[in-house]
């Protein structure tokens, strides 16, 4: 039997305060859209399989075979979500983390969201992005 070690006690997950899933919400906001399809995947199926912990030692190959692809694929995928600061991996175990703050910045007086400022610069013919009502 493997021994599991909370990998980032600092960052254990708890369940979002809304909503019904272990799927954050935020991740699907934030997230996703910065990720290849492979990572997606990757990341609901450590979110279904980990325990209350955020933890799961499934091997390489078997999530393989359960996601449909490939080794290699399943490799990419993880390095992507730990590089996205999304899991934390040590052999044989991977950790779902929880969101990372959302970084809020000052633009004109008022608090903007990050991915606010990341959407505007992404998009540079909106001059005048909306703005979020309260």
């Amino acid at each position: 039997m493997i021994a599991k070690q909370i990998l980032v006690p600092g960052r254990v997950r708890h369940p979002p305060t809304d909503g019904w899933s272990w799927i954050d919400r935020r991740f699907l906001r934030e997230h996703a859209g910065r990720l290849s399809h492979e990572a997606i995947v990757l990341y609901f199926f450590l979110a279904a399989v980990s325990d209350k912990d955020g933890l799961s030692f499934y091997g390489d190959a078997s999530i393989a075979v359960r996601l449909r692809m490939t080794e290699g694929a399943v490799v990419a995928a993880r390095d992507e979500l730990v590089a996205a600061d999304l899991v934390a991996y040590r052999a044989p175990l991977a950790q779902v983390l929880s969101l990372p703050v959302a970084t809020l910045q000052r633009r004109g007086g008022s608090l903007a969201a990050f991915g606010e400022i990341l959407r505007t610069l992404a998009d540079p013919s909106s001059s005048n992005p909306p703005r979020r009502s309260s």
